[in-house]
């Protein structure tokens, strides 16, 4: 079906796109997209009569505020969940913010001021990074997948690396651990089953005796089951035995570690630390899981190996920018001078049950809610972290008649909850004290727009 549809000057023209600060240009390519849309459902046999000019014009202006909105934009995580990959994970400290800020703009990034010479963007931070985890040297890349594609790639050439199928992680999107592996160029050689893999079925895929395979591989690839566990009739080589294994072949052991953790927190997370003393010659992880940190990806080990990493052209594409450089240094100083307490991961993770109901009823109280709506709640670590791991926590459950509802008009408010067995719960190990003021604002907002809400 054809529909008369309105000139793009008339859209153009109408009063409602008058004061949107956006080029005519950015204004004329989304009225051809919302024209082209309409053409389509116009085929589709969805309408059959075109939109009034004033209607398309309106719809330009939505889309136009949607997109000249900087984002993404701050929101409260009252979900529970600590590292929430949708909202950020790591929430920074404030000196890290401020270290971001200072770097925002001209900075000392790859210049040495004291000889005037071009310098190193991670000059300062490695050695000090280095120190932290007891490793020769480290790098740092944009993300953890980058340092684990840079490390294969690397490493892992010409032969490949051999990685246990019982470790073939997928994380979230749908990637996984072996195809980002792969993905510079570097065989991946699963060997063992699901369950049960043993150190001769290594030694096999390092002697080229695997199916498929003209030389041995050049690595072992070790994966840790960062968001699953394994239990009943299962057996893995212990990461000290791959050690010995590739010491004795001459292939050198990369550990993807992925959480960061560096100790220091509940849980049976292992730490970058102890994957380096049970001989691991290359770890790599995130910046932004049990670290605190800002999103990055760090490999650290053999000095040797690390400077071969370095050295390769895709390091060139993983760097990171200045004020990740930035973040990241201020979150080591906070480990280095005993401060990592301090870090918003680390108190989140520290607050008792009874300062989280403290918290519940002193913000029920200030919302007009009756002690009657604090709850006994789960939180998680998540981000891939201590799976299966929860802690105690406190919640406010929303007196509300449509949890559903109230849940998507806070977001829009600002404020990310869960609703969980009927009821929209705010919970408060996941919001900072300081945010309690602006998220009770949100609320008050909200309700105040609701029948169903006091």
């Amino acid at each position: 079906m054809s529909l008369r549809l309105p000139r793009v000057d008339r859209i153009l023209d109408h009063p409602a796109l008058a004061s949107s600060p956006a080029l005519r240009s950015i204004q004329k390519r989304l009225v051809n997209d919302i024209l082209a849309e309409l053409r389509r459902r116009a085929l589709a046999g969805e309408i059959s009569e075109a939109p009034e000019v004033e209607a398309i014009a309106r719809e330009v202006e939505r889309r136009l505020a949607e997109v000249m909105t900087p984002r993404p934009r701050a929101l409260i995580n009252a979900t529970g969940v600590l590292l929430h990959t949708n909202l950020g994970r790591a929430p920074l400290s404030r000196a890290a913010v401020a270290a971001m800020t200072a770097a925002a703009g001209t900075c000392e990034l790859e210049f040495e001021v004291e000889t005037g010479r071009r310098g190193s963007r991670l000059t300062w931070l490695r050695p000090l990074l280095a120190a932290l985890l007891g490793a020769e040297d480290v790098h740092v890349v944009n993300n953890g997948a980058a340092a684990l594609l840079l490390a294969c790639t690397a490493v892992g050439r010409p032969g490949g690396v051999v990685l246990s199928r019982g470790q073939m992680v997928e994380i979230g999107d749908g990637f996984r651990v072996a195809e980002m592996a792969a993905a510079g160029g570097a065989q991946v050689w699963e060997v063992g089953s699901t369950n049960r893999t043993h150190l001769a079925d290594y030694a096999a895929g390092l002697a080229g005796e695997l199916p498929g395979q003209s030389r041995g591989a050049a690595a072992i690839l070790w994966v840790h089951l960062s968001n699953f566990s394994q239990a009943g009739f299962v057996h893995q080589p212990t990461l000290g035995e791959l050690a010995a294994l590739g010491r004795e072949r001459g292939a050198p052991v990369v550990a993807d570690l992925g959480s960061g953790s560096l100790g220091g927190i509940v849980g049976e997370e292992p730490t970058v630390q102890e994957y380096l003393s049970q001989g691991a010659d290359l770890v790599t992880f995130s910046g932004d899981k049990l670290l605190g940190g800002p999103q990055a990806g760090l490999l650290a080990g053999s000095a040797a190996l690390v400077g071969k990493c370095r050295r390769h052209p895709l390091a060139r594409a993983l760097r990171p920018d200045k004020t990740t450089v930035a973040a990241l240094h201020a979150t080591a100083i906070a480990y280095a001078s005993g401060q990592a307490d301090t870090l918003p991961l680390r108190r989140m993770m520290a607050w008792s049950e009874d300062q989280l109901r403290a918290r519940a009823e002193a913000l029920g109280q200030r919302l007009g809610w009756s002690s009657g709506q604090v709850r006994t709640s789960e939180a998680t670590v998540g981000g891939g972290s201590l799976p299966g791991d929860v802690m105690v926590s406190v919640a406010l459950a929303v007196p509300t008649a449509d949890p559903a509802a109230t849940a998507t008009a806070l977001r829009r408010a600002g404020v990310v909850g869960r609703v969980s067995a009927g009821e929209l719960l705010l919970d408060l190990r996941t919001v900072a004290p300081e945010e309690e003021e602006a998220l009770a604002a949100a609320v008050r907002a909200v309700a105040a727009g609701r029948k169903d809400m006091p």
